[in-house]
């Protein structure tokens, strides 16, 4: 009997082991999945591949409007890809696929504002239609937008909004340039609510080397940066 017992321990001692080992692997793995998933991964061909916008994220409007406000410190942790692709969705993003209407208005449905992503290891161009990040230029351009204050370069990423000002017409027109200040506005709106809502910091900000901006970003005369938002998360205290 006592051998039976102990051979009984023994089988159980055996199976829990096992059973065990398969309960972590799979965690392991299944957290291995979430980390790689979440990384910002860039093809050969400088493209960033974004995700589809969460449409079930947290939150409601009054309270991401209760929490907005302007932040100047930031924590350097990289957005991972799923933050960064709502947060461009959010800002004027496509949210009706049939006619490519925008997630944010503008004057005559010109869509005049494109999105430059700068980042740490280089300048992209968000694709609203494909939905991904195009490769403008290598390199840390981050200085450019921060224009002398510094606390811009403590976040992993800046938005800069610039205007297709030829879209309105007469670039001479002060009132057609007014419009595309206006749609200016409205975007970086878009950003600061969803900023608000997913608990990430930012600030809008007009401040910036345009002259330089426009260079790396191998802007045409026309096109004219207009504000930018550095974006990161909060510092954690």
């Amino acid at each position: 009997m006592p051998f039976l017992l102990l051979y009984l321990v023994f089988k159980f001692i055996i199976f829990a082991s096992v059973f065990i080992n398969k309960v972590f692997m799979k965690r392991n793995l299944f957290l291995a999945f979430l980390f790689f998933s979440s990384i910002i991964a860039v093809s050969e061909d400088g493209i960033i591949n974004l995700v589809k916008p969460n449409l079930n994220r947290e939150g409601t409007v009054m309270q991401a409007l209760l929490k907005r406000k302007s932040t100047r410190e930031f924590s350097e942790k990289e957005l991972d890809v799923k933050d960064l692709s709502d947060l461009l969705w959010s800002a004027n993003g496509i949210n009706r696929v049939e006619s490519g209407k925008r997630t944010a208005p503008s004057a005559l449905n010109r869509q005049d504002i494109d999105i430059y992503v700068i980042m740490l290891k280089g300048a992209y161009l968000y694709d609203a239609k494909e939905n991904c990040l195009r490769l403008v230029v290598k390199g840390d351009f981050r200085a450019l937008v921060a224009g002398g204050q510094d606390f811009v370069l403590q976040a992993p990423l800046s938005l800069v909004l610039v205007s297709e000002t030829s879209k309105m017409g007469n670039v001479n027109d002060s009132r057609a340039m007014q419009m595309c200040a206006v749609d200016a506005g409205i975007v970086s709106q878009n950003i600061s609510i969803f900023c608000a809502s997913a608990n990430l910091a930012t600030v809008a900000r007009a401040s910036m080397d345009v002259e330089g901006l426009s260079k790396v970003l191998k802007l045409t005369p026309t096109q004219k940066p207009l504000m930018n938002h550095p974006v990161g998360y909060f510092i954690e205290k």
